[in-house]
């Protein structure tokens, strides 16, 4: 299988959550240069919803608003 963690050559976010019984785990890259890693489900969460709102396409949102 492919590694899919993020880097900052290849932003972006990923989540792994291999089965219903283990915690979820994280990672994000922003093109911005920020960076961030969770591990637990609400953290997880938490993980994307601030990269979302934030990072990532965030920056795309910002620039059009400009």
């Amino acid at each position: 299988m492919a590694d899919l963690t993020p880097t900052p050559g290849r932003p972006g976010l990923h989540v792994s959550k291999p089965s219903p019984s283990t915690p979820a785990t994280g990672s994000a890259v922003c093109h911005c240069g920020a960076s961030a890693t969770a591990t637990g489900d609400s953290q997880v969460r938490a993980l994307v919803e601030g990269y979302t709102s934030n990072h990532g396409p965030a920056h795309n949102r910002t620039e059009a608003l400009r």
